[in-house]
């Protein structure tokens, strides 16, 4: 459980740099590493039954068909329901939000009074995904009660909210949480469970990170406090662990290769100018449920989306110029499975979890080997096959170096024709 440090400047926590102190430390704190030259989603043969949830959780596990728990999960979750700080970092589609919504719930009495547990990721779209996953997860504990709280809409929308609401589980955006919170709209006095999603982008920004450590300082001291991202480098590992007390570390792949088991990687060496030509071809050609085109910005987004609209795909697009309720109606028309196409900027690429995505195409690439791994992780997800493709200047481009030696594959040459089977599940 963690503990707030009266005398912890906050100033000093953003701009906290690893000492060679700390990391003597991290040899003396609970720490489990899974590695592996090629692993991928194992499933356990131990059942979800062997966590001994409450029944309510049991039956809806059980309509969901979930038999087995996955390797994050397995690790994980028995720890997490006996109120154990956690940092976990395990690659895009293992099922850590699973970890956190069950475990939470578990721990939530049946009746609750007051916001119990909080949640912060970076983005909106995030958020509302979040906030599904744990209505899903309570549809047998009808008491239990959700909101989504973030920036771009009336202040006082949320306020209403809370006060109408009175939800036990508030999952948002640092800012508008910390506004809330020092307004006397939200209390946080009750806070039992403090979870980080994507928690590095969370705290690799100064000013969100400032944001965290001011929410952090107004939730009671014996809290757990769980972290989770798909990547996590040496220099963020020790900044979570500043707000924890002996968490128990679960790095899953860590200090070996990652492999993401099912995903067939290509890339095609190509100009600007034939970009366009080859999407098209590629969109023509392609067998995909759902398809997700990265771009760089959000010009090149509008632009692109635009032009597949125009010669008739059903594509639609998404990116930080939308306005709030643009944005989410976009999400929800692709989570539904209402346009098979989206043109997204890296606002997609972390955490969203669209079960029908099959094909991602980096028709610009991304601009790092972490990136790479969060755009192409929305296919393939939980260990399904999927295809990702990216678009490169040159195949001595240096992220696809980068990105070469992260992986247990070599990204090759598009060829001229693929195999639906290679990449399409069932």
């Amino acid at each position: 459980m963690a503990e707030t440090n009266p005398e912890v400047d906050i100033s000093e926590l953003a701009e906290y740099e690893e000492s060679d102190e700390e990391v003597q430390n991290d040899a003396g704190d609970a720490k489990k590493n899974i590695s592996a030259k090629d692993t991928h989603v194992a499933m356990h043969s131990s059942g979800f039954r062997e966590f001994l949830l409450k029944p309510e959780l049991e039956r809806v596990i059980g309509d969901c068909g979930f038999e087995h728990p996955s390797e994050v999960q397995n690790e994980c979750i028995p720890q997490a329901i006996l109120g154990s700080d956690l940092i976990c970092q395990a690659k895009s589609g293992m099922g850590k939000t699973a970890v956190f919504v069950i475990s939470t719930l578990q721990q939530l009495d049946n009746n609750p009074s007051g916001v119990t547990t909080l949640v912060l990721c970076h983005t909106r779209e995030l958020a509302y995904q979040i906030c599904d996953e744990y209505d899903r997860f309570t549809k047998y504990l009808p008491n239990i009660k959700t909101a989504v709280i973030y920036g771009g809409i009336p202040v006082q929308t949320h306020k209403d909210l809370l006060k109408e609401k009175k939800p036990n589980i508030v999952i948002g955006t640092p800012g508008r949480i910390l506004q809330l919170a020092k307004e006397g709209a939200l209390s946080l006095k009750e806070i039992k469970q403090f979870v980080l999603d994507e928690c590095d982008s969370l705290l690799e920004s100064l000013d969100m990170r400032k944001d965290v450590q001011m929410i952090f300082k107004l939730i009671p001291p014996n809290k757990q406090v769980m972290m989770f991202s798909a990547t996590l480098s040496d220099t963020v590992r020790p900044v979570c662990k500043k707000f924890m007390s002996n968490p128990l570390e679960i790095y899953i792949n860590d200090g070996s290769k990652l492999t993401l088991h099912g995903l067939q990687q290509y890339y095609v060496e190509i100009k600007e100018d034939q970009k366009n030509k080859k999407l098209i071809d590629l969109l023509d050609a392609l067998d995909f449920n759902q398809a997700v085109i990265f771009v760089k910005s959000v010009p090149r987004a509008a632009a692109l989306n635009k032009i597949l609209q125009d010669i008739g795909f059903p594509s639609i697009c998404i990116h930080r110029d939308l306005s709030q309720p643009e944005r989410i109606e976009q999400y929800r028309k692709f989570k539904n499975f209402e346009s098979r196409i989206m043109v997204a900027t890296n606002i997609f690429g972390r955490g969203i979890d669209i079960e029908r995505v099959n094909v991602v195409i980096n028709y610009d690439m991304a601009e790092s080997a972490d990136t790479y791994l969060h755009r192409v992780g929305r296919a393939g997800r939980f260990g399904t096959k999927g295809l990702a493709i990216s678009f490169v200047p040159s195949k001595d481009d240096e992220v696809l170096t980068q990105v070469q030696s992260r992986f247990v594959v070599q990204i090759k040459d598009l060829p001229a024709t693929i195999e639906s089977s290679s990449y399409m599940s069932g």
